[in-house]
């Protein structure tokens, strides 16, 4: 079951000539939400990985028209991992600078942000998003406080939800009451 994530509608932060970079620890869903937004768009787009080899050759290097032509005829470009290139922030620069109207995603863990990948190349130029564990109050869409109380057990045994759902609101339930706003 998919739980609905706060930043689930990205168009509110999708803007022109702007990078939206989407940073969280790992296994917190930004792939997931990454493509449940591209499957609902109807902008032309292209998803291409950080993992991918051609990939960081194009956007790790400074060339304009290689980077260009990767982008030509698109409304959209997302990069997931966008961690894992080398000079990524320079090449979402490249993009947003010489690429009229187009719209950029980026998806990578918080060592992206940290590194300075994209800070200073994407000064002005990126809205930031960072997505962490589920939290209660986005717990509270699916289930009511009676529920959530007695799933958490259940939810602390299950090693895959403790780790992708739980990993810090668990911890903060059963030192606080619950309540969902």
């Amino acid at each position: 079951m998919k739980i609905p994530r706060i930043y689930h509608d990205l168009n509110k932060y999708l803007k022109p000539n702007k990078a939206l970079i989407i940073y969280g620890p790992r296994q917190v869903g930004k792939t997931t939400l990454l493509q449940d937004f591209l499957a609902a768009t109807n902008l032309k787009y292209k998803l291409d990985s950080g993992d991918n080899i051609q990939t960081q050759h194009i956007l790790g290097s400074p060339d304009f028209n290689l980077i260009r032509e990767f982008t030509q005829g698109y409304e959209l470009v997302a990069i997931d991992e966008a961690q894992r290139i080398e000079n990524i922030g320079l090449g979402l620069k490249i993009i947003v600078d010489q690429m009229p109207g187009i719209k950029v995603i980026a998806t990578g863990s918080s060592s992206f942000e940290l590194s300075g990948q994209v800070g200073e190349p994407l000064t002005g130029r990126k809205i930031t998003l960072t997505l962490y564990p589920v939290s209660q109050i986005e717990l509270g869409r699916l289930y009511n406080t009676y529920e959530i109380k007695n799933k958490l057990e259940e939810w602390l045994i299950s090693p895959k939800r403790a780790n992708i759902i739980f990993m810090i609101t668990v911890f903060a339930t059963l030192l606080f009451p619950i309540s969902i706003i």
